[in-house]
């Protein structure tokens, strides 16, 4: 078996073990990661067309702590609950106007950066800061993919990196290195012991 396809336990799979009731630990897991990324979503600075909120960071954090399909789940989850009116978005938006709306590109990439980043998490790339701050950087260009292209269709081509890319770079920046210092250091915490489950 090659180094690539072998997978190592999540930071939530080495606190919780998946044993017992799996149904209920993953929808706790989900409600849990879906509350903590509307809350960072709360934590916002108004721009014109797209604010800076700490919700790309949350995205990041719950797939890397939750593993691809886990944490994929959840921000889909998040999404849902967004579609259905409760007002989980930015700025406590909500509906469907918000997921076909400007942002709306930004939201889907959510779930690519949380698979993404979860796959490397299991992979072990959240264990070191190098190799965390790599995956953050694979998951926020997998974010602003569908962010941009969807932006585009409302700001114009010629607008869409001044409205949708420049502004965050910095705050990106930031949450890439918070995250990157984080994870290898909540690793540290659990013992490593409970790293080689």
């Amino acid at each position: 078996m090659t180094a690539i396809a072998q997978t190592r336990p999540t930071l939530i799979g080495a606190l919780w073990p998946a044993r017992g009731n799996a149904v209920f630990r993953w929808v706790l897991l989900m409600i849990v990661g879906s509350l903590f990324i509307a809350a960072s979503a709360q934590i916002a600075v108004p721009l014109p067309i797209v604010p800076i909120t700490m919700q790309t960071f949350a995205v990041l954090m719950v797939g890397a702590a939750y593993g691809w399909r886990l944490g994929a789940a959840t921000v889909a989850a998040y999404l849902v609950e967004g579609a259905i009116g409760l007002p989980v978005f930015a700025e406590f938006t909500a509906g469907l106007p918000v997921l076909l709306g400007p942002t709306g590109g930004y939201l889907f990439g959510f779930v690519l950066a949380a698979g993404a980043v979860g796959w490397l998490a299991e992979r072990g790339w959240d264990r070191n800061i190098v190799t965390t701050a790599l995956a953050m950087l694979i998951g926020n260009a997998l974010i602003y993919l569908p962010g941009l292209v969807v932006l585009a269709g409302f700001v114009g081509a010629d607008k869409v990196i001044e409205y949708g890319l420049t502004p965050f770079l910095l705050g990106d920046g930031l949450k890439l290195i918070l995250a990157a210092c984080l994870l290898p250091l909540a690793w540290r915490i659990i013992g490593a012991d409970r790293t080689k489950m």
